[in-house]
């Protein structure tokens, strides 16, 4: 891939904008009670968000039956475009018999407060156990994702949407750097190169290694949280959030790296939502994207490094984002620093592998990571916040 002087453009070369004016916002204020309504759950109303800021470009609502059945069976849309994960608004049949297509429907929060706005031009029946099968690649009701799934209403309501108001985030809002607002950003810096790096878990040595390998190569660095819907038992956004910025005060060279959050939901659909991802970091503006050992997995349901090989069942250039794909790190206590196999030349007893999953048994025994893993201060941060929720 070529660099752009302009910035890379959007998946389906647009960027799009689905936040209503000033007059579109009045026009459906105006109409608010008279419009059938829609409570979104967390996901759904995640998906709104990024569908309206071009997180998700090239969709402009949620997809129809016939993008949905692609998508499914081939990771594309019915026009060919790569895309890798259903975004779809899923109902009811009694919520869906009550809706006629053709119709506006009001698009309201987990909270009830008025969001958004969808134009229902479909209402279609879906498979689910094939939804799962060839997104997640299982159908067990324990995958996070599938569980999502088979919880959701049989009826899938499609359409344009808007946002009514794009509102500060409430935990976050100076990180809240939208895909136009970032794009902006790599040209006010001369970045022609940017690597976007995707986590839903604290940051640790071996997140900081690769991080810093692919900095080597590009100008600068997104570092790219998701603070959307997670499992229950992942490390809350906040706490999150503190650690990166720990390290990026302390250990990253501030001019070069930009932190900014993801507003989306996590799916753990592993190798597909690796795809998913890096599309979304083009639409963000990114070149180049990190992926890791088991990207977006969950459990023992994708192999290592699944999430790397699907990115080859593409053509060069389709899908416009160069995936950086590195193997597991660790601290290699021969050369006593952080190394994978391919340039270490310590033996398995030598290497220090720690998991997110063992960290938080270490914290919850009341043990701080050893250095080796997590840069002390983060270690702390996590301590106190395991404290503090127990």
């Amino acid at each position: 891939m070529s660099q752009h002087p302009n910035g890379i453009p959007a998946h389906g070369g647009h960027l799009i904008n689905r936040i209503a004016t000033p007059a579109e916002r009045q026009e459906f204020m105006e109409k608010a009670e008279s419009l059938p309504k829609i409570q979104l759950d967390k996901r759904a109303l995640s998906d709104l968000v990024m569908i309206a800021i071009g997180g998700f470009s090239p969709l402009n609502g949620f997809m129809e039956a016939a993008d949905y059945e692609t998508v499914v069976t081939d990771m594309r849309l019915q026009n060919g475009l790569p895309w890798s994960i259903p975004v779809t608004l899923s109902v009811s049949e009694e919520v869906a018999d009550s809706i006629k297509e053709g119709s506006w429907v009001r698009l309201d929060s987990p909270d009830g407060e008025f969001v958004g706005v969808l134009e229902l031009t479909q209402k279609f029946r879906y498979n689910k156990a094939h939804e799962a099968i060839n997104v997640y690649r299982t159908d067990e009701i324990k995958h996070p994702g599938v569980k999502v799934l088979y919880d959701s209403g049989p009826i899938n309501l499609a359409g344009p949407v808007w946002l009514l108001e794009r509102h500060p985030h409430p935990l976050f809002p100076k990180y809240q750097i939208d895909p136009a607002a970032s794009r902006k950003l790599f040209l006010e810096r001369g970045w022609k190169t940017v690597v976007g790096f995707q986590t839903r878990n604290p940051i640790h040595r071996a997140h900081e290694y690769i991080q810093k390998c692919a900095l080597e190569v590009v100008d600068g660095l997104f570092l790219h949280p998701l603070v959307g819907a997670t499992k229950s038992d992942d490390i809350p956004a906040d706490v999150r959030m503190r650690c990166y910025e720990i390290m990026f005060e302390k250990y990253f060279p501030q001019n070069r790296v930009i932190m900014a959050i993801n507003p989306s939901a996590m799916r753990y659909a592993g190798p597909r939502e690796a795809i998913f991802h890096a599309l979304v970091r083009k639409n963000y503006g990114c070149t180049h994207f990190i992926v890791g050992r088991d990207h977006a997995g969950v459990g023992d349901y994708y192999g290592t490094y699944d999430a790397q090989h699907i990115f080859d069942e593409f053509e060069p250039g389709e899908l416009d984002i160069v995936p950086m794909k590195f193997e597991h790190a660790f601290y290699c206590t021969r050369t006593k620093g952080m190394a994978t196999s391919k340039t270490s030349p310590s033996l398995p007893e030598e290497r220090i592998h720690l998991s997110g999953t063992k960290v938080r048994e270490m914290l919850r025994r009341g043990e701080l990571p050893p250095p080796e893993f997590s840069r002390p201060e983060v270690a702390e941060e996590l301590a106190k916040a395991m404290k503090a929720s127990s």
